[in-house]
């Protein structure tokens, strides 16, 4: 299976569950509508890949690994609203359409985010997957992902730090909770839903994460000075012109460059040894290399 094939099974996939489980109440229909602006506006679902592609490594994906795929892509969506926001970003597009706020307007906005929050732990807690004890073991996963231990910690560090200078550590931190964290949780909860219990295994799988993880947002900031706005579906130097700490101010374009390739690289060694069967996350470390959007 190509890349692209992997890529189009599943968004299929994971737009399907969340199709099936997000238009059920009524009363919510207005809500519901500005929630779904933001989950189907064009993303690229590379965490959902990541969760199948985890999954695949330790058997076939299942209604819970679906479940795992949404709640994660449900989380993000709610972050990258809330990171819209004038209070936080304060951006117009997104992925090359007018962002949740600006769409809607300003409180519709906060509560569709709200609610795509709450939504994934709906579906992570349901009932119908008859497996409490790993449903409880991936909330948790999700919960430290996406909280306090995590994305929100890292956009807080990141708004703290808007004009100021900070060393290569503290950036390198700051991307960890905000990024890198729902990328080892994607990951991790993927090979969990699928039956991985093997410590060995998922340390592999964290270290290929951390790289991954880091990697993703460094290329965020090479193409954010690279690519133009219609490519990138954003303003083009939004980061520059926010005056935040980015990898191309406080390394160059080139040591930039050359970190994503060295953490690349990484990524590839950590999980060499799940062998053939880890081509998908192979073919996803070299695309999120490789991308200029």
């Amino acid at each position: 299976m190509t890349l692209n094939d992997f890529s189009q099974y599943a968004r299929q996939r994971v737009d399907f569950y969340l199709t099936q489980n997000l238009d059920q109440y009524k009363p919510a229909s207005h809500l519901q509508e500005a929630m779904a602006y933001s989950l189907f506006n064009g993303g690229k679902r590379v965490r959902p890949m990541l969760t199948y592609a985890a999954a695949s490594l330790f058997g076939k994906a299942n209604s819970l690994t679906d479940a795992c795929a949404a709640a994660i892509e449900s989380i993000h969506a709610y972050s990258l609203i809330h990171d819209d926001l004038p209070a936080m970003d304060d951006d117009d597009l997104r992925r090359g359409k007018p962002t949740c706020h600006i769409q809607y307007n300003e409180a519709t906005a906060i509560l569709a985010g709200d609610a795509l929050q709450t939504f994934a732990f709906e579906l992570l807690s349901d009932a119908k997957h008859q497996n409490t004890k790993i449903q409880l073991q991936l909330i948790q996963e999700l919960v430290l992902a996406s909280g306090r231990h995590g994305m929100v910690t890292g956009q807080m560090i990141d708004l703290a730090n808007v004009g100021k200078d900070i060393d290569i550590n503290a950036l390198e931190q700051m991307h960890q909770h905000k990024t890198g964290a729902l990328i080892r949780a994607s990951i991790r909860m993927g090979a969990i839903s699928a039956g991985a219990n093997s410590e060995a295994d998922l340390i592999a799988l964290d270290a290929y994460a951390t790289a991954i993880g880091l990697a993703f947002q460094v290329q965020d900031d090479i193409i954010d000075i690279t690519s133009d706005t219609t490519t990138l579906g954003k303003t083009q130097f939004s980061d520059e012109d926010a005056n935040k700490p980015t990898y191309p101010k406080l390394l160059g374009l080139e040591g930039a460059q050359a970190l994503a390739q060295s953490l690349h690289k990484q990524a590839i060694t950590a999980i060499s040894p799940f062998g053939d069967a880890a081509q998908p996350l192979v073919e996803l470390a070299n695309y999120i290399i490789g991308r200029n959007h």
